[in-house]
């Protein structure tokens, strides 16, 4: 009877440490969250950014920060390797250009305090003659871990070089892989890049064993695909069609979405193909429908689109459009990617989807010159945006855009004031309660067989991030 006893104290003993034990977690659980739990989860101001400019061809870098009531902060645009800053800013409402030379450089924006919220950088490249004759414009790169785009394949350009660039302290390695109209890419050539800190390194595509080797030069389209696997990198893919025949870089692709619009498809003679690839292995059924200055429409004949799986589809859409801008929209069953290709005079452009403009996120066009134009679009509803101008001796007075419901409306950007530089920036903000606006910027130059031209789709300039939610859990202190 006494072994009994002592045997039931023990498990009564082991019970209540258990108890002890729970008691302790969930209260380190509850003192130790960050601040209130909260269901919606919060706002906070952006106050750091950091993206690259590929640099190399050489051509003018510009920056834009966004005029706003809160100033602070510090801007600097510097080589990537390390040295002098090329040009610093410190006034919300500043803008910064230089033109650089080509050379090794690529060169990198960093930016802390207020100053950084809806901050944007351009690197555009004008050439009127030579080989590579051409007007190309790229938004500089934010790094991140999992990149997109989709454009042309070594069939149809002579050159396909894919800029990495890594603007932290420790090494990042870069799998490089491809979809084509064939399907995918299979190889292991492509992966396992090393791109060492504060360098860029330029993967020949299609012609080196890190640019796929020889798997990827028969095909004409391709959706790339730029994941690492340590660290992370900031990408630019820039495009030479051919000798005298357009150049252009690139736009990064967003996330594969079930649901897409492409803004900015420009109007005039030349081609127009629409680009869809599916990155799932199973077949999409995808939805078109195109959004002119007359209204929105399915395209006769294509406005039901069936996509194999792992592969990239090419759409003309020289009849559907008739030479006039546009935005397509896109709905799938499935996640998708999109953009276009357009040729015109001697010149290519590409274009992309994007997210619409917002209050937390407006638009925001650093280099502005030439003929420069807005192509806004509002498929869900009507809307008005407010569209400043803005150089070195200040802001222009805005304009009011109105976009009606389901339509395409272009409209001209110029410089504020008299004598103005002549390169300027532009900031497009949404009016309260307007319907999602989506935007690209398309700069032109030249007439008939010497016209160039570049879009540049434009993203949202971030204000704001959204911080996850938080709750009380005793998973806080578990590990994943």
């Amino acid at each position: 009877m006494h072994k009994v006893l002592r045997l039931l104290g023990m498990r009564y003993a082991t019970a209540a440490l258990m108890l002890v034990a729970v008691a302790a977690l969930y209260g380190a659980a509850t003192f130790s969250r960050p601040g209130e739990a909260s269901e919606k989860g919060r706002e906070a101001p952006v106050t750091h950014a950091v993206m690259v400019c590929p640099g190399h061809e050489g051509g003018r870098l510009a920056v834009q920060s966004l005029p706003r009531k809160t100033g602070g902060g510090r801007v600097d645009v510097a080589p990537t390797k390390g040295g002098s800053p090329l040009g610093s800013m410190t006034s919300p409402g500043q803008a910064w250009g230089e033109d650089t030379k080509s050379g090794q450089n690529s060169y990198t924006l960093r930016a802390t305090g207020p100053i950084a919220g809806g901050l944007e950088a351009e690197q555009t490249a004008y050439r009127d003659g030579g080989d590579d004759r051409g007007l190309a414009g790229a938004r500089c790169a934010v790094p991140g871990t999992d990149l997109w785009f989709t454009g042309p394949g070594p069939v149809a350009a002579d050159e396909l070089d894919l800029y990495l660039t890594n603007v932290d302290a420790q090494p990042a390695s870069v799998d490089v892989s491809a979809l084509s109209g064939e399907g995918p890419l299979d190889t292991t050539e492509g992966r396992g890049t090393p791109v060492e800190p504060y360098t860029t390194r330029i993967v020949r595509i299609g012609g080196s064993p890190e640019g796929l080797g020889d798997i990827v030069k028969t095909a004409a389209d391709l959706a790339l695909r730029v994941r690492t696997t340590s660290g992370r990198v900031a990408a630019s893919l820039r495009v030479r069609i051919g000798k005298k025949k357009g150049t252009e870089w690139l736009p990064q692709s967003p996330a594969p979405a079930a649901s897409v619009l492409v803004p900015g498809v420009p109007g005039g003679s030349g081609k127009r193909r629409l680009l869809v690839a599916v990155p799932g292995e199973a077949d999409a059924r995808i939805r078109v429908q195109v959004i002119t200055a007359e209204g929105a429409f399915a395209p006769q004949g294509q406005d039901v689109l069936d996509a194999p799986g792992m592969t990239v589809t090419s759409v003309p859409l020289d009849g559907a459009l008739s030479g006039r801008a546009a935005a397509v929209r896109l709905t799938a069953d499935r996640p998708i990617l999109a953009g276009f290709a357009a040729e015109r005079g001697a010149d290519v452009a590409y274009g992309a989807a994007t997210p619409p403009l917002s209050a937390a996120g407006p638009g925001v066009v650093a280099d502005n010159r030439f003929d420069s134009s807005l192509a806004l679009t509002a498929p869900y509803g009507a809307a008005t945006v407010q569209v400043t101008t803005v150089n070195a001796q200040g802001a222009g007075t805005p304009q009011e855009v109105t976009i009606g419901a389901g339509r395409t409306v272009e409209t001209k950007l110029a410089a504020p004031g008299t004598g103005a530089d002549a390169a300027f920036g532009a900031v497009i903000m949404p009016k309260p309660g307007s319907a999602p606006v989506y935007a690209s910027r398309i700069l032109a130059t030249g007439k008939g067989g010497d016209y160039l031209f570049t879009v540049l789709p434009i993203v949202p300039a971030p204000t704001l991030l959204r911080l996850p939610a938080t709750a009380d859990s005793q998973t806080a202190l578990t590990p994943n």
